[in-house]
């Protein structure tokens, strides 16, 4: 006999999964029985590798969840069942508490699966702009430094009239020039030094230089985990990712009253699936939020796409950049964004496999 299942778990829209402790099928809600075109009856009591497989990262899931773990979330889980061609979910695998080695699995196939989904998608993006970028450094540069250098001349004989034109010229020059510097950015195909990181070091930099510039009008407060372990990457390219998401917030405040926090925080439960059955633990997280007006709608999806923006003067390459960089690190960016709250959520991997976290120095 299964499980008695509450009315409300029955009404989730996301297909809703009760494995026993013998890996069967004990209870499911609707949405699974429409998802997967079975009804309970057919599924239940039914061992659950004979619809996923052996090898499906579900089972390993389940298996921590019975290990001591309270909960596992699992990004970007291809689950392919029966013969139905595989597709992307977002695994939530809990414990469930008074009943022996039952676990509750909820599949999410949109929200952040998506996110996720998209956040990969960014890479072939980010590549297309970096041949781009080639191209822009030679064909742009070089004609630019002739028009800026030929208006100085040209300001050196005309009158004090024609001196704001001249001006003009070379102020719109240089603007150009910052575009292609920062498209550039995507055209270094360098191998990253990585080496194991303070994040806490990397976000202090970037408050501080956010506070005596472009966010001078916010106030900052901070959340920091100070058992934090260091992740494993570029310290200088982590710097400009945090930097870019302080600045797009700070652009975002309101001139009065705006507030940014920003938050550390140890998720041992997280993980992406990568190609081969693999999957890359993302256990460090890292929040900027901000009160500001929050992103449309109509942009939301694409954010990180390049020059995607909702600023009237952005190039919109600031967030692609920040996606790509992070790819390159293997983790992961997503954001969650209402009227008065932006929150960017930064995961990263650890610079050692270890299983809790390791004291790491907190920020001053």
């Amino acid at each position: 006999m299964g499980l008695n299942v509450d009315p409300v778990w029955s009404a989730v829209p996301y297909p809703v999964f009760l494995i026993d402790r013998e890996d069967q099928i004990a209870s499911c809600n609707t949405a699974a029985e429409n998802m997967f075109s079975m009804s309970l009856r057919q599924m239940q009591r039914r061992a659950f590798v004979t619809y996923i497989g052996a090898d499906s990262p579900v089972m390993e899931a389940i298996d921590q969840t019975r290990s001591g773990t309270a909960s596992v979330v699992q990004y970007g889980v291809d689950i392919a069942w029966g013969d139905r061609p595989g597709r992307v979910f977002t695994l939530h695998a809990a414990a469930v508490q008074d009943q022996t080695e039952t676990t509750l699995l909820l599949l999410h196939p949109t929200g952040i699966a998506d996110q996720m989904d998209r956040s990969l998608s960014h890479r072939s993006a980010a590549r297309s702009v970096t041949g781009m970028a080639a191209m822009l450094a030679h064909e742009i540069r070089n004609p630019l430094a002739g028009i800026s250098g030929a208006a100085q001349l040209l300001s050196m004989s005309l009158g004090e009239s024609d001196q704001e034109l001249t001006e003009l010229i070379r102020e719109e020059a240089t603007r150009i020039g910052n575009l292609v510097e920062r498209v550039e950015a995507f055209g270094d195909l360098r191998p990253t030094e990585r080496t194991a990181v303070n994040i806490h070091d990397v976000l202090d930099r970037a408050k501080r230089a956010a506070q005596a510039g472009y966010a001078q009008h916010v106030r900052f407060s901070e959340a920091y985990d100070p058992s934090l372990p260091p992740t494993l990457g570029d310290a200088d390219q982590l710097l400009q990712v945090f930097q870019n998401l302080l600045k797009n917030a700070a652009e975002a405040c309101p001139k009065v009253g705006g507030m940014i926090k920003i938050r550390t925080g140890y998720q041992p439960g997280v993980k992406l699936s990568l190609p081969g059955r693999k999957a890359e633990s993302l256990p460090l997280l890292v929040s900027i939020i901000d009160n500001g007006g929050g992103i449309p709608d109509t942009l939301i999806r694409d954010v990180f796409d390049p020059f995607v923006s909702s600023k009237v003067a952005g190039s919109g390459l600031g967030l692609s950049l920040v996606s790509k960089v992070l790819t390159d690190h293997g983790g992961v960016v997503e954001v969650d964004s209402h009227p008065g709250r932006t929150e960017f959520r930064v995961r990263l991997p650890l610079a050692i496999d270890v299983k809790t976290p390791t004291t790491c120095k907190e920020a001053s």
